[in-house]
C-alpha cells in the first residue's frame, strides 16, 4: 500500500511540474521586446556612429598630417611633426570592428527577414568601413573576423589585395540587388529610405575603391571606371550634392554634434599655413566658412590681417609668430544655436567628379577631364552651408584647368576637407599635394604610411600577427600598404 502511495505522489508531482513549466517560456516572454534584431534598426546607429567618429578623427589626426589645422600651442613632437605613436590607430581599430559587427548582424537579419535591400546596404557600409580599416593598417583580419561564436578566436589576416578583391565583387553584386524590387522601412538618418541614393553611394564607393588600386594592373581600374561612367543606367553614381553621403546632424539628442562643446572644436587649434595659402591663392570662398581671420596687435589694437595660418612641423617656439592665426570657424561644426544643422561627410559628390577628372586625364580625354574638374570644384564649394560659387572662380590662373594631375589632386585635397582619412590616403596614393617639410619633422620629413596594429592583437593573436607583420614588411608606421607599392 505504501509503495502505491509513493508512486501516486511521484506521478502527481510530475504532472504538477509539467503543468507549471510547459508554458513557462511563453508566460515569461515580454511581448513588447523583439526577439531578433531587424536590419533597419542597425542602420542609423552605424551611420551616425561612423560619421561622427571620423569627423573628429579628421580634425585631430588628418588635419595635422595634411597641414590643414595644427595644435596651438604645440610644444611636444605631435602628429604634425610626423610623430605617429604606436597606439595612434587603436581607436580606429576598435571603432571600425565595432561597426563591422553591426554589419554582420545586419546581413544576418536581412536574410532572416528576407529583405535583400538591407543585405545590399550592409555591403555598402561594409565597403565604406572596411575600406577605411584596410587603408589605415594594410592587411587585417577580415574574412574570419568577428566570428568568435564559431570558435574562431584568432582570425587570420587577409591580405589587402584579398580584401579589395572581395569588397569590389560584393559592391558589384549589391548594385544588382538595389536594382531589384524591395522597399526600405525604419529610421534612416542618411537617406530617409531612398534606395536609389543608397545605390548611388554603393557605386560611388566602387569607383573610389577601383581608383585606389589603379596602380595594380590586374584590376584594370581606368577601363572599369570608364565603363561605369559610360553606363549610368547600370551604374548610377552621385550626380549632385543632394545625393551625396553627407549626414545632417542637428545637435539635438540622440544626434549630438561630434564635440561636446563648441570650445573643444575651436580652442587650441590654428589653421595650417599651407592649407590657408592654397585657399588664398584661389581667392576661395570657403575661407570664411572654414576659419576666422588672423590679427596682429599694433599700438594696442587688433588689426585684421586676413586669413593666415601657422607652418606645420615648426620648432615649437610660439614667439616666432607675432600674430594671432586663423582658427576654425565654430559655426561649421558647432553652431552657436544648438539645433542648427551641420554636415558630416562620408563621401561627397565632388569626390566622384574628381575621380572622373583623374580617369579622363589618365586616358587622354582632356575635355572630359576639364568638365569633371570644374564640376568637382563647384560641388566641393557648394556642398557646405552658405557655400557660394563665384562666377569668376575659374578665371583665376590658379583655378583655371591646366591639364595636370597635380592641379586635380590639389583641388581634391581641398574637397576632402573633413572627410575621415581620405586626404591622407590620396596623398599616399599620388604624392599630392606637395606638402612642405621642416627639419623638425621626424622620419626625415617622410609622411607615415599606416597605423601600427593594435597592441591587443600582438598579445592575443601573436601567430597570425607575426605572419601579417612579416608579410607586409614589418609592423611600422613607415611600411607601405599593398596598393601604395
Amino acid at each position: 500500500m505504501k509503495k502505491h502511495i509513493i508512486a501516486a505522489a511521484v506521478i502527481l508531482n510530475t504532472l504538477v511540474i509539467s503543468s507549471c513549466t510547459k508554458d513557462f517560456e511563453n508566460l515569461n516572454t515580454n511581448p513588447n521586446l523583439i526577439e531578433k534584431v531587424t536590419p533597419a534598426s542597425l542602420l542609423t546607429p552605424t551611420v551616425y556612429g561612423m560619421s561622427t567618429y571620423f569627423t573628429v578623427r579628421s580634425n585631430d589626426f588628418t588635419w595635422q598630417l595634411m597641414q590643414v589645422g595644427l595644435p596651438n600651442p604645440s610644444v611636444a613632437l605631435g602628429i604634425h611633426r610626423y610623430d605617429v605613436s604606436e597606439s595612434a590607430g587603436n581607436g580606429t581599430w576598435n571603432t571600425t570592428y565595432r561597426y563591422l559587427r553591426n554589419i554582420r548582424e545586419m546581413e544576418a537579419a536581412a536574410d532572416a527577414y528576407q529583405q535583400p535591400v538591407y543585405r545590399a546596404i550592409a555591403v555598402t557600409l561594409k565597403a565604406y568601413i572596411g575600406g577605411i580599416l584596410t587603408d589605415s593598417f594594410g592587411d587585417v583580419p577580415f574574412s574570419e573576423a568577428l566570428r568568435a561564436e564559431e570558435n574562431i578566436e584568432k582570425p587570420k589576416f587577409d591580405t589587402q589585395q584579398e580584401i579589395y578583391t572581395s569588397l569590389i565583387q560584393q559592391l558589384e553584386q549589391a548594385n544588382m540587388i538595389y536594382a531589384e524590387e524591395g522597399v526600405m522601412s525604419g529610421n534612416d538618418l542618411l537617406y530617409n529610405n531612398n534606395k536609389a541614393n543608397w545605390r548611388k553611394f554603393n557605386n560611388s564607393l566602387l569607383m573610389r575603391m577601383l581608383l585606389r588600386v589603379s596602380k595594380k594592373p590586374e584590376f584594370d581600374s581606368y577601363n572599369r571606371i570608364n565603363s561605369m561612367i559610360a553606363d549610368p543606367a547600370k551604374y548610377p553614381v552621385f550626380t549632385s550634392n543632394a545625393e551625396a553621403a553627407i549626414v545632417k546632424i542637428t545637435g539635438i539628442a540622440p544626434y549630438d554634434y561630434a564635440w561636446s562643446r563648441r570650445q573643444d572644436y575651436v580652442n587650441a587649434t590654428a589653421m595650417g599655413e599651407f592649407f590657408v595659402n592654397m585657399l588664398n591663392d584661389l581667392e576661395d570662398p570657403r575661407r570664411a566658412l572654414f576659419m576666422t581671420k588672423a590679427s596682429r596687435i599694433e599700438n594696442g589694437t587688433a588689426i585684421d590681417i586676413g586669413y593666415k595660418g601657422i607652418p606645420s612641423g615648426h620648432s615649437g617656439d610660439a614667439s616666432q609668430f607675432n600674430y594671432t592665426p586663423s582658427t576654425p570657424n565654430g559655426d561649421l561644426m558647432y553652431p552657436a544655436a544648438v539645433g542648427t544643422e551641420i554636415l558630416e561627410v562620408m563621401m561627397s559628390y565632388a569626390e566622384v567628379e574628381f575621380i572622373k577628372a583623374e580617369v579622363a586625364l589618365q586616358t587622354g580625354n582632356l575635355a572630359a577631364s576639364k568638365e569633371a574638374y570644374e564640376k568637382a570644384v563647384t560641388a566641393s564649394i557648394t556642398q557646405w552651408k552658405n557655400g557660394q560659387m563665384p562666377a569668376t572662380y575659374f578665371m583665376n590662373e590658379k583655378a583655371s584647368f591646366n591639364g595636370t594631375l597635380e592641379q586635380i589632386m590639389n583641388q581634391k585635397y581641398l574637397g576632402l576637407f573633413f572627410n575621415d582619412y581620405q586626404q591622407w590616403f590620396e596623398y599616399r596614393r599620388t604624392g599630392f599635394p606637395k606638402l612642405p617639410t621642416t627639419p623638425f619633422m621626424i622620419h626625415d620629413g617622410v609622411m607615415p604610411k599606416r597605423f601600427m596594429y593594435h597592441s591587443d592583437v600582438r598579445q592575443f593573436n601573436p601567430e597570425n600577427y607575426k605572419i601579417a607583420a612579416d608579410r607586409i614588411g614589418g609592423d611600422h608606421v613607415m611600411t607601405k600598404v599593398w596598393w601604395e607599392q
